[in-house]
């Protein structure tokens, strides 16, 4: 037994323990259990990150997708637009000026690697600019503008050069949506966005006020009618080889100028520095002895004050006149005898002047201040001109009566004509949209008026008459011609004619002036279907033929009653 225990013993002794083996596994299998746990953790928290990466990124999708796009290019700033100016409009609701968002072409020059190949790129695609100012300034390491107001193929042309030293700096553009069509009316703003001419000086306030930005200014003008009434001065001046002109279509009812045209016109859009007297507002601002077109004030008021009846004969009317130092005569052999209308008709200068001193100088000068013709007109833009003062010293009241000696405004002249046409109420010519019109100050009868329309529609109608090439079939024209001498330069003439139309009710009244027209050798008149050809530079012959093309096409647009083609083709048909 003993033995035994001593054999065991000594096996115990020489043997490694059982359960320190066991142990041992035991423990191994529970770190590997603990480093699998951690590796599992691991992999959830890397599962994790991946799912919150995977919806943030799909939240932003969804985001992006769902906002309003827009493609990022240079064009972008962070800066927002907030408009400046209020639109413009015209009767119809055209836009004709808007403010919109444009650049200006800015320098930094230590950011340009190559100066001397910048220099050449810019020699290259900008050759107005100065490359001597240009270099100067790169120079200094100042921060300069290359070009101001870029236009857009300026803008891509500065961009494709590739320069990153050149900056596009945003500002507030005013910009005009027909260049040249309103040059004379709308004027321009600077590039702070103040107005310094035209509509925009004008109404500067009101075009900046913020309660008003979303309502248009609505003007009257009528921008379908401009273009044409543009159109056909243009070709007047190249016909008759005229150094300018200009035109003015009113509403004789409430003085709505629904066209006014000077020519030369220029781009507004272009800032350009204009001294030449010759580019003038010549409707507004022009001052001008518009010579026969008088007459028809002393016309009417003889018929006015009951002196004459417009079939009164005026006998034994002299050849020629001796008044102070001049003799006053008329161009054309007239006969002794002449009734008042057919003075009118045949533009008698001694006929006229016979009448005005019937009239007296009292009753003219009456006349005179009731139209405001010698007073500064009241018009909605800056540049108004104020008619020349004169003293009523020995011949003045003849040499007025038919309509020298007195410089005026076209403007002004044309709405006395509305006043004569309307009925014989004076209105004030207006540029702005109204819903209500001011009084109106009445200077002749109603009667006066019908009787004046009559004699009108006869310069062009009868055979005698200076306005026959006025005579548009349908459209029933009245008016007066007149050709005189540029005021303060007796190498120029300038010859206008004024229509009202349809001379029976009249709704509106036309002015059409040509300076320094020439006769026009070329050109073959149709008169009533018979062929003539161009011998005189009188109104007759140019401005009168020019006011004929304009009626005839904006008569439709106006929306004017063609009686004749009526009576002659529709009235047939309903009977």
């Amino acid at each position: 037994m003993r033995k035994k225990n001593k054999k065991s013993k000594k096996l115990d002794i020489n043997q490694k323990s059982f359960y320190f083996k066991d142990y041992l596994e035991t423990n191994q299998k529970h770190k590997e259990i603990k480093n699998s746990n951690i590796s599992q953790d691991r992999v959830y928290l890397l599962f994790f990150l991946f799912f919150s990466l995977i919806m943030i990124f799909s939240i932003k999708i969804i985001f992006v997708s769902l906002k309003k796009f827009e493609v990022y290019n240079q064009d972008n700033n962070p800066s927002n637009f907030t408009t400046l100016r209020r639109d413009v409009v015209d009767r119809n609701g055209v836009l004709i000026s808007r403010n919109v968002k444009s650049f200006h072409a800015a320098v930094k020059p230590n950011l340009i690697n190559n100066k001397e190949n910048f220099l050449i790129k810019i020699r290259l695609n900008f050759p107005e600019l100065s490359i001597k100012k240009i270099t100067k300034n790169l120079n200094q390491q100042k921060y300069f503008y290359l070009k101001r107001g870029l236009d857009q193929k300026d803008k891509e042309k500065l961009w494709s050069l590739g320069e990153k030293g050149i900056i596009f700096e945003p500002f507030e553009s005013r910009i005009y949506t027909h260049a040249n069509l309103y040059s004379h009316i709308l004027g321009q703003v600077d590039y702070d966005n103040y107005g310094i001419s035209g509509v925009e000086k004008y109404f500067d306030k009101e075009l900046k006020n913020k309660k008003l930005m979303d309502k248009p200014l609505q003007l009257t003008l009528d921008t379908n009618i401009q273009h044409i009434i543009d159109e056909e001065l243009n070709s007047a001046i190249k016909t008759f080889r005229a150094t300018g002109g200009a035109a003015l279509l009113m509403n004789v009812k409430n003085g709505e100028v629904l066209s006014l045209v000077s020519l030369p016109n220029y781009n507004i859009n272009k800032r350009a520095s204009i001294t030449d007297e010759n580019y003038i507002n010549k409707i507004t601002k022009g001052i001008y002895e518009l010579g026969s077109i008088f007459k028809t004030f002393t016309i009417a008021i003889a018929l006015e004050k009951n002196l004459v009846s417009p079939k009164t004969i005026i006998k034994n009317i002299p050849k020629k006149v001796k008044c102070s130092v001049h003799e006053i005569s008329d161009i054309k052999e007239f006969p002794n005898d002449l009734s008042v209308e057919d003075i009118l008709i045949r533009s008698s200068n001694v006929g006229t002047l016979m009448l005005a001193k019937k009239v007296g100088e009292k009753d003219y000068k009456a006349f005179i201040k009731k139209t405001n013709l010698l007073n500064t007109p009241e018009f909605e833009l800056e540049e108004v001109g104020t008619p020349l003062s004169f003293s009523w010293d020995k011949c003045k009241l003849e040499t007025i009566s038919y309509g020298h000696g007195i410089a005026v405004t076209p403007l002004q002249v044309t709405a006395t004509y509305a006043a004569l046409a309307n009925g014989g109420y004076m209105i004030k010519p207006t540029i702005i949209k109204q819903n209500e019109y001011p009084n109106q100050q009445k200077i002749i009868s109603a009667s006066t008026s019908k009787k004046i329309n009559n004699i009108l529609r006869k310069v062009v109608t009868e055979k005698e008459g200076t306005a026959k090439f006025a005579n548009i079939y349908g459209y029933d024209v009245g008016g007066k011609t007149g050709t005189s001498q540029k005021y303060g330069d007796k190498n120029e003439n300038l010859n206008t004619f004024i229509s009202v139309f349809p001379s029976k009710e009249p709704k509106y009244t036309l002015l059409v002036m040509l300076e320094n027209p020439q006769i026009a050798t070329d050109l073959i008149y149709d008169y009533k279907g018979i062929k003539i050809k161009g011998t005189r530079n009188e109104a007759g012959w140019n401005s009168v033929y020019t006011a004929g093309k304009i009626i005839k096409k904006i008569g439709p647009i106006l929306a004017i009653k063609n009686e004749e083609f009526y009576n002659e083709h529709v009235a047939k048909k309903l009977n």
